[in-house]
C-alpha cells in the first residue's frame, strides 16, 4: 500500500430490485480507516453500487490519488470503459437509448475529475475483507432504508 493513496472499497445492497437499498464504502489511508453507509427505500443494486463511490469521493477533503476497489463491473466498466462513448453519443447507448442512471454517473463523472483515480474491480463475496467490509455495511444501509 502507498502511504499516499487513498483506497475505497465499495458496495450496493437491495433487497429485491427495484426495492430498499444500502451502500457502503471503505475508507483506508495511512492506517486509518472511515466507514461510510447510507440506504434508501425505493432504488436499485446499480444505483446503490455507484451512490458507493460517490458518498466515497464526496467525503475527501482535497485531490488525492485514490484507488477504487469495487465489486460492481457496471461502476467499473461504465466509468473505464463505456462513458466516453455515451458523452459522445450525447448520453445515449449504442443502441440509441438513454443511459440509466445518467443523475449518478454525472455526478460520478464530475468526482472522478477531482482525483487521479485507478479503477479497480474485485470479485465480490470471495474473501476480500474490506469488500466484505463494504457489503456488510451496505447492509446496513438496506437496514436504515427500511425503518419507518
Amino acid at each position: 500500500m502507498n502511504a499516499d493513496t487513498i483506497y475505497i472499497y465499495s458496495d450496493g445492497a437491495c433487497k429485491g430490485n427495484p426495492g430498499a437499498g444500502g451502500w457502503g464504502a471503505l475508507l483506508v489511508t495511512n492506517g486509518h480507516r472511515k466507514e461510510i453507509c447510507g440506504g434508501e427505500a425505493n432504488t436499485t443494486n446499480n444505483r446503490m453500487e455507484m451512490t458507493a463511490v460517490i458518498r466515497a469521493l464526496e467525503s475527501l477533503k482535497r485531490p488525492s490519488t485514490v484507488e477504487v476497489h469495487t465489486d460492481s463491473q457496471y461502476v467499473q466498466k461504465g466509468i473505464s470503459e463505456w462513458m466516453t462513448a455515451w458523452k459522445r453519443r450525447n448520453w445515449r447507448t449504442a443502441s440509441g437509448h438513454p443511459v440509466k442512471n445518467q443523475d449518478l454517473w454525472l455526478q460520478l463523472d464530475a468526482l472522478s475529475q477531482l482525483h487521479r483515480i485507478e479503477w479497480k474491480w474485485v470479485r465480490g463475496h470471495n474473501g476480500h475483507p474490506e469488500n466484505e467490509r463494504a457489503d456488510e455495511l451496505a447492509n446496513q444501509g438496506v437496514l436504515q432504508a427500511q425503518q419507518p
